[in-house]
This record gives C-alpha cells, sequence and structure tokens, in this order.
C-alpha cells in the first residue's frame, strides 16, 4: 500500500486528484496539507494544516511514496513580488528537497504550458526555474504537466480566466496538428493523467497539454 502528499488539494486540479487518489485501492494514506481544514472526510485521508510559512515544519510530514505539488498563484492574488517569487518559485523547490531527503521516490509538479528559465514573463520564468531545479535532485521518478487553459470550476471567480477560457474553447478548431497542446484541457483531466502517470510513469519527465489527454 502507498502513501501519497498532495499540495494544494483545494485548488483546481488538486481538489479532482484528490477524489481521484482516495478512491484508488493502491493509496492506503493521503497526507493533504492546506492551509485549513478540509471539508472533506475518509478514513484514509490525514490532513496537515500549516500555511507554508515555515516548510521545516513539515520535514516529518513530507514522507511516503509519491508527492504530488498543484499550488499557484496569480499576481492579482499575490500583489507582493517577494510573496509571489515564494509561492511560485520557493515552496516547490524547499517541497521538493525535503521529499528528496525523506527518500520520497516520486514527485510530480503542476507547471505551465510555455515555461522557460529565460523568459522575461515573471510566470513563465518561475515555472521554468523550478522544473530546472527539480531535475537536478534526481528523482527516481519525476513528473512535470504542462497544461494549457485549464477549464473547470474554480472556487473563486477569476474573470481573466473565465474570459480566456471562452475565447479558447471558441478556437479550438484551431488548435491542429502542432497546435494541438494549445487546446484548453479539463482539470479533471489533467488530475486523472496525474495519477495514472504516478502508478505508470516511465522515465519520461515532461508531460505536455495535448500528452496529457491520452490518459
Amino acid at each position: 500500500m502507498k502513501t501519497a502528499i498532495i499540495f494544494g488539494s483545494t485548488g483546481l486540479i488538486g481538489s479532482q486528484l484528490l477524489n481521484i487518489l482516495l478512491q484508488d485501492d493502491e493509496y492506503s494514506t493521503i497526507k493533504a496539507v492546506v492551509r485549513s481544514p478540509l471539508s472533506v472526510s475518509h478514513k484514509k485521508l490525514e490532513v496537515i494544516v500549516n500555511d507554508l510559512t515555515n516548510i521545516s515544519s513539515l520535514k516529518k510530514n513530507i514522507s511516503g511514496d509519491r508527492c504530488f505539488f498543484c499550488i499557484g498563484t496569480t499576481k492579482p492574488q499575490s500583489p507582493n513580488k517577494s510573496e509571489y517569487r515564494r509561492i511560485e518559485y520557493d515552496i516547490p523547490v524547499q517541497i521538493a528537497s525535503i521529499a528528496k531527503k525523506n527518500n520520497v521516490n516520486c514527485f510530480l509538479y503542476i507547471s505551465s504550458l510555455g515555461s522557460n528559465p529565460n523568459t522575461n514573463n515573471t510566470y513563465l520564468k518561475n515555472k521554468g526555474e523550478v522544473e530546472e531545479k527539480l531535475k537536478g535532485l534526481n528523482f527516481k521518478q519525476l513528473t512535470i504537466v504542462k497544461p494549457s487553459i485549464l477549464l473547470g470550476k474554480r472556487s473563486k471567480f477569476r474573470l481573466g480566466e473565465f474570459l480566456s477560457q471562452r475565447i479558447f474553447v471558441f478556437l479550438s478548431f484551431l488548435f491542429l496538428g502542432p497546435l494541438n497542446k494549445f487546446k484548453p484541457i479539463n482539470s479533471k483531466q489533467v488530475a486523472k493523467a496525474m495519477a495514472f502517470i504516478a502508478k505508470n510513469g516511465n522515465s519520461q519527465i515532461i508531460y505536455e497539454s495535448d500528452a496529457l489527454q491520452n490518459f
């Protein structure tokens, strides 16, 4: 029986992933690290309330077989540059480093289509820099998923994302061939793909949005 740790289990993808893992008989324990108590209850579920301001306090909790990192933010949500950088870069790198030291063999990270450590786009640059750090930790299995525009109902309404979803869905018929990876993807499909890859993954590290549709 396996133990999974999830960071971001209240988010668009993380909430779907939590439900999938709780229903999977391969797991005996699902550790959900959250900022406030969950409304979900399950015999497998271990809720760890932590606001992630002191990552080192989680050392004993980041132990198990597979760690899923689904935390993300936006500039409107985190307008302070230092806080934005902390959430998008420092937290995933620190958690992954602890996971590696605690012999967690499998680490899965939600990045973004277009991530690049050399771009001027802050969001994509942070994601790209995290990816490079994760590769350097040499996990037995590292999976980086890079979804396109996400479809799904968020707990908080975001006008920009709502409009982007509508525009991309309307133009989806144009995304053929190499452009297929830019099609919007449902958050539940991303979660489903991550759960499958964690159990059946191989040496492949990067999964772009079009590949995630195949699971």
